[in-house]
């Protein structure tokens, strides 16, 4: 099974470019993402998502719900920014009393936030575009030219494998419970997602064995032939 993101790398329209000039164009925009001014980042940033939907295929739309993601978090951090306590209520832009003390936002701090907000969105949209063009065995090919210590490429090929592994059981346990109407009211689905998760540690250490016993078998020395 492959999830949407690496089944959408594979259909890439730059799916044959070379991955090294994938990585140099996104070393670009990342550069740009820090260097540039807010306008020349928001310029940035539909660039990114004009290149990703041609190039990914992919609607705007469904872009923009991927994007939508952690969105969040990056909201979250940029208020903590745009917020300030201080003694001082002349310093704030605006602010409310709590005490002694004053909860409100600064100036500098709007500033600050808006710059944090648009480097931060322009940096994940084109982590986003590498990841949506570099199919996972561009990135092994790309680690190996970079002279990656050979055993952390095994351990990220062995990490993504199981990852698919880890969602193909989880989404087998669930659609066995959603037959069984496991989800139908809220104290079931709560004992569902629990015993969901008891099974999916042993059903995943279950096919570890078998993948274990299946390397045996073939004769595995300690190294993949990457």
């Amino acid at each position: 099974m492959m999830t949407g993101l690496d089944r959408i790398s594979y259909q890439s329209r730059w799916r044959h470019i070379a991955p090294e000039w994938k990585f140099l164009l996104w070393l670009l925009l990342m550069v740009l993402a820090f260097t540039l001014p807010v306008l020349g980042r928001v310029m940035t940033l539909l660039f990114t998502a004009a290149l990703t939907c041609f190039v990914a295929r992919i609607s705007l739309w469904r872009w923009c719900r991927w994007m939508a993601l952690p969105l969040g978090f990056l909201l979250v951090g940029v208020l903590t920014i745009l917020l300030s306590i201080g003694r001082d209520p002349q310093s704030l832009w605006w602010g409310i009393s709590i005490g002694h003390y004053w909860l409100g936002i600064t100036p500098s701090g709007i500033i600050t936030a808006n710059d944090t907000f648009w480097r931060s969105l322009c940096a994940l949209s084109a982590t986003f575009w590498l990841v949506l063009n570099l199919p996972f065995d561009q990135l092994i090919v790309l680690l190996q030219r970079a002279r990656v210590p050979r055993l952390i490429t095994e351990q990220i090929l062995l990490t993504w494998r199981f990852i698919f592994i880890l969602l193909d059981e989880a989404l087998a346990i669930h659609r066995a419970q959603t037959l069984r109407f496991g989800y139908r009211s809220l104290p079931k689905g709560y004992r569902s997602l629990a015993m969901l998760v008891g099974l999916l540690f042993t059903r995943v250490l279950m096919r570890y064995q078998q993948m274990a016993t299946t390397l045996d078998i073939k004769l595995y020395q300690g190294d993949f032939h990457l």
